[in-house]
């Protein structure tokens, strides 16, 4: 608590609250007073004004003051923060790491664990019921992973129709600049090698090593340059080489000439 002694005329107020603002940080980041609120009944008041600093375009200094007697003679400074305006550059909203997180962020030893709710999927028989007591499930769970009989969960219906609008629209779908540019799908190409399972009726797997896409799962309507059935025209033919001519001349034989 710093006591600021005022007149109490007009302008006190803003004026007290510009000297224990300048002898806080200075005058020279202090600029004009842009406004006062008034923040109580009791009589505090806070007053803006514009901050100068470099780096801090659009700030503002907020001075809350408020009065230490019935006469309202003196002042006591009871905040001071620096605060953004309306035009100030400030940081994005917080969001969380895990809403954040993209394909390929994963580093070797990260971990992501799946929430025991995720949509994406739901228990096979082996993990249980729904209704079951947590640990009915989890000793189910321990069960089927010891002796291997299987996955405790696995795609939901969501989570096959979540990778399919995932995989459609991405650069491996049938919408994409190589795919209009290909000769043929992907369908009736012979590096393809289907899936199993629901997906399986729209995706497979490239294994053409030479094709952008070897290794990764594609659209059936997805192809590109690489496609087996591919066929240079004549016209993209490379020029026939002459055959070799065997040079019989000798350094003795150039004089000559």
């Amino acid at each position: 608590m710093t006591p600021t002694d005022q007149p109490a005329a007009d302008g006190a107020l803003e004026r007290a609250a510009r000297t224990s603002l300048v002898a806080q940080v200075g005058a020279d980041v202090v600029g004009d007073h842009v406004r006062s609120e008034v923040e109580a009944p009791e009589g505090a008041v806070t007053c803006y004004f514009v901050c100068t600093q470099p780096g801090y375009p659009g700030w503002e200094w907020a001075v809350t003051l408020a009065g230490s007697d019935e006469s309202g003679d003196a002042y006591t400074l009871d905040e001071l923060v620096l605060l953004p305006g309306a035009e100030a550059i400030v940081a994005p909203a917080w969001v969380p790491y895990r809403e954040r997180i993209q394909s390929g962020d994963l580093s070797p030893g990260d971990l992501l664990p799946t929430d025991e709710d995720d949509a994406r999927l739901v228990p096979t028989f082996l993990a249980g019921d729904d209704d079951e007591p947590d640990d009915d499930r989890q000793q189910l769970r321990s069960v089927a992973k010891e002796i291997g009989l299987g996955r405790t969960r696995v795609l939901s219906v969501e989570g096959r129709e979540q990778a399919a609008d995932r995989w459609l629209t991405s650069d491996h779908g049938p919408d994409s600049q190589l795919a209009k540019q290909a000769p043929h799908s992907c369908w009736s190409c012979g590096f393809l090698v289907r899936l199993a399972g629901p997906l399986s009726a729209s995706f497979g797997v490239c294994a053409n090593e030479f094709a952008n896409d070897d290794g990764r799962v594609v659209s059936y309507g997805h192809g590109c340059g690489a496609h087996s059935e591919a066929q240079l025209r004549t016209k993209q033919l490379p020029l026939p080489v002459p055959d070799p001519v065997f040079d019989t001349l000798t350094p003795e034989d150039l004089e000559r000439f």
